[in-house]
């Protein structure tokens, strides 16, 4: 056996925080300072150790709350304090609020399987199939749909089902709401939402099962010369389908945005732009008095000692860090604020090129340092609220030896085709063209190509409307 010596880098847990707390947003970063109140007695809210520090030489409160406080520490002195330094709490009013919250709280929404097995109940089935359909909606995807065919699905389970209990399972899935939940894929999805006593139920259904990528690319015409059907009423068809639901089950994922609570806000003061933190809603923290008489009085007792000890350095590690977070967040914002000045002014058509690591270099931090400050951070500014990501954008060459920013090439090209003649589309050669004669952007028919589709917009074939 030999030998081997190795480097390894270990961060300490205090280095570790301190890295999520520049991470975190103000709102999450609320909850971290809320939950570290209650997990150590030593921090405080400034108001409430300032009227501590007032009356701790003349209650009997106070004297109360140190007994207190060394009557729990005897009781858990045997506890493991390296993960967790907070004393055990439970019962009496505490309980009662938490209990009251909880019972305050909204339920939430139904999930698709609570709907669809809701449903299942209602409904007289052979308890064998009812048990199978169970199992696929357990097993359906987030848009509905079965991941795989179903006799696949069936095989691994330790009861043999027969393939016509399959076939029942399946169809009685399917014949739960919302329509075309359960289908194997999205052209039998739609098809599940046609009504068959509709008027074109059997023309559109042969559109549908036929000529589905076709009408996606939007090639009407050799739609309505298979079909002997005229253009218009192709049209008209595919208006139709376009109104039935592709993913059923995604309305059951709560894809509500969140509200976005800017972390950072500009605003135009005096002839400058100002830089404002938001943070006025956090707490301002400071170190129990108590605590500190407390460590003096038990010098001579290394339990306690030790105890409080590490409470005071979790403390002031916290206060340092969320210190440590306004400054650095100052900073990396003024920073973009004085390169993006031209994008306050005048918006998107202005911004300029960014890298992180011009950023880094201007304040004087490494560039994970910046990428750890605008993770997840909105800025709000007299353009709108935007991530601070949004500002670090890479370049596009044009013309002349010169750049723009790819959000602002992106941004005159959706503008284009928004203008454009939907008879007639531009096509990309076209985008290029317009580019260089209306704002002198020279650049690459690929890169218009690149960016189109990064835009999420179709090729001029699938945007002409007939």
């Amino acid at each position: 056996m030999k030998a081997r010596l190795e480097q390894q880098l270990r961060l300490a847990p205090q280095i570790i925080q301190s890295i999520e707390i520049l991470q975190l947003p103000s709102i999450d970063l609320a909850e971290l300072v809320e939950n570290e109140l209650l997990e150590n007695e030593l921090l405080e809210r400034q108001d409430q150790a300032e009227a501590s520090e007032a009356e701790a030489d003349t209650t009997t409160e106070a004297d109360s709350e140190v007994d207190d406080f060394l009557d729990a520490f005897e009781r858990y002195a045997n506890d493991d304090w390296s993960d967790n330094y907070g004393l055990k709490r439970s019962g009496g009013d505490e309980a009662d609020k938490k209990l009251e919250a909880l019972q305050n709280t909204a339920s939430p929404p139904a999930s698709m399987s609570d709907l669809l097995v809701g449903q299942l109940h209602l409904l007289d089935v052979e308890p064998r199939v009812s048990e199978l359909c169970e199992y696929f909606i357990n097993n359906l995807d987030e848009h509905g749909f079965l991941p795989q065919d179903p006799l696949d699905l069936v095989s691994g389970l330790e009861e043999a089902y027969t393939d016509d209990e399959v076939e029942q399972a399946v169809h009685v899935l399917q014949s739960l709401e919302p329509a075309g939940i359960g289908a194997r894929n999205v052209v039998e999805c739609l098809v599940l939402q046609l009504h068959p006593e509709s008027r074109d139920y059997y023309l559109m259904r042969e559109l549908i099962e036929h000529h589905f990528e076709d009408l996606m690319k939007n090639k009407l015409p050799r739609v309505a010369k298979a079909t002997g059907q005229t253009l218009d009423k192709v049209k008209e068809m595919r208006a139709e389908i376009g109104r039935l639901d592709p993913a059923p089950g995604a309305r059951f994922h709560d894809e509500r945005a969140a509200p976005v609570s800017p972390d950072v806000v500009v605003e135009w003061v005096d002839g400058r732009y100002e830089v404002q933190i938001q943070d006025h809603f956090l707490p301002r923290l400071t170190i129990s008095p108590r605590y500190r008489e407390l460590l003096a009085a038990e010098r001579d007792n290394p339990k306690v000692r030790e105890y409080v000890k590490k409470k005071l350095e979790s403390a002031r590690w916290l206060i340092e860090s969320i210190e440590q977070r306004r400054s650095t967040l100052n900073k990396v914002c003024c920073a973009i604020v004085d390169r993006q000045q031209e994008f306050f002014d005048h918006g998107i058509h202005s911004l300029k090129p960014l890298k992180m690591q011009d950023v880094a270099d201007v304040v004087g931090i490494h560039v994970s340092t910046v990428s750890r400050a605008i993770s997840d951070k909105w800025m709000q500014s007299p353009q709108g609220i935007h991530p601070l990501k949004f500002f670090f954008t890479g370049a596009t060459d044009v013309a002349g030896g010169g750049v723009e920013s790819r959000v602002s090439v992106k941004s005159r090209i959706k503008e284009l085709i928004d203008r454009e003649d939907a008879t007639a589309p531009l096509s990309d050669e076209d985008i290029v063209k317009k580019l260089s004669e209306e704002l002198g952007l020279s650049i690459a028919r690929r890169t218009v190509t690149k960016y189109r589709k990064a835009l999420g917009i179709p090729s001029s074939r699938q945007r002409k409307q007939f």
